[in-house]
């Protein structure tokens, strides 16, 4: 099979929303079933029910955790939904979830392309949806997020269809999406082998931890999110000085006193001389976060490219994981 690159999964990533929607079916599970839900998966597989969850939390009645481990916490049982997302299918925590969401009697729903997670889902009549081989499992978070909002938005009994459906019409006519990225990375270009922090509130956190994993996986660099208010509370007081960091802000809006925050903070940066883009969000909204995604994807790859590193490999990942098979 034909590796397919990071580029033609950005410039194609309409396409994945469109798998999702054609390949979902309903589970028929009801959110008064359940008195709280455990989203499953690390990585590139994982971030998908990070955003999902936070998408979602003013609207859930009830708890909704994403674990990124081999167990569960000791509240998982059979009033759980567990969601296990592995685009391999064969993420060794991601199994051990698995097995673990056996035992306690919860109900399990799989994602995933292949491995053994599908087997398993297949096996045991378990509900499951597939997502495309051939892509980096980094690069397929069109595939898992859409289908998350999907399934969440069923248990809650609305149908997400048409939020996607907008979503989709964005990302095949990217040009103000590629324009603002483009923008963005103009600013850092100079300072591009510098660490990146994300400064963003509640809303945005998981697209600032998405943004720092490209960074750490494509562009082999340092990246770390510091969410207000929180880190007004002890993040700040290292900022005395001019630091080799691009910072980037991802602020909803949403909370006046986090915007006061915002701020501050910039003021306090820019007088000490630190490069600062804050990215121009109007809400919180998927459509949002599907914007800010994209352009800080594109924004990964024309890192990695200028740094002269390899995207499409991960090295030191590999090497972890044969040195694991070992132990």
């Amino acid at each position: 099979m034909t590796e397919i690159t990071h580029e033609y999964s950005l410039e194609s990533f309409h396409e994945q929303i469109t798998y999702a929607l054609d390949n979902y079916h309903p589970h028929n599970k009801k959110i008064g079933d359940y008195h709280n839900i455990i989203i499953g998966g690390l990585g590139g597989s994982g971030i998908g029910g990070r955003i999902a969850r936070l998408a979602f939390m003013k609207q859930m009645p009830i708890p909704v955790e994403v674990y990124s481990e081999y167990d569960l916490p000791a509240y998982a049982d059979k009033d759980t939904l567990v969601i296990l997302c592995s685009y391999s299918g064969n993420t060794e925590e991601t199994l051990s979830m698995y097995f673990e969401s056996r035992k306690r009697g919860s109900d399990i729903i799989c994602v995933a392309a292949a491995g053994k997670l599908k087997l398993l889902a297949l096996e045991q009549n378990l509900p499951f949806y597939s997502i495309a081989l051939g892509y980096q499992p980094r690069m397929t978070l069109g595939f898992g997020l859409s289908t998350l909002v999907l399934i969440l938005g069923e248990l809650l009994g609305k149908d997400m269809t048409p939020t996607l459906t907008e979503i989709k019409k964005m990302l095949l006519s990217p040009n103000a999406i590629l324009s603002r990225a483009k923008e963005m990375y103009a600013t850092f270009k100079p300072f591009i082998f510098q660490k990146f922090v994300v400064v963003c509130d509640l809303s945005f956190e998981a697209v600032g931890i998405r943004f720092c994993q490209q960074i750490q996986e494509n562009a082999k660099g340092e990246g770390f999110v510091c969410i207000l208010p929180e880190a007004n509370h002890n993040m700040i007081e290292s900022y005395y000085s001019q630091r080799d960091t691009n910072f980037i802000f991802l602020n909803s809006g949403e909370n006046a006193r986090v915007n006061a925050r915002f701020g501050f903070l910039h003021t306090l940066l820019t007088d000490a001389g630190n490069t600062i883009y804050v990215y121009p969000i109007q809400n919180a909204t998927l459509l949002s976060q599907y914007e800010v995604i994209h352009a800080t994807d594109w924004f990964s790859v024309w890192a990695s490219n200028d740094k002269g590193v390899d995207n499409m490999q991960v090295g030191i990942i590999m090497r972890l994981k044969e040195y694991l098979e070992k132990m």
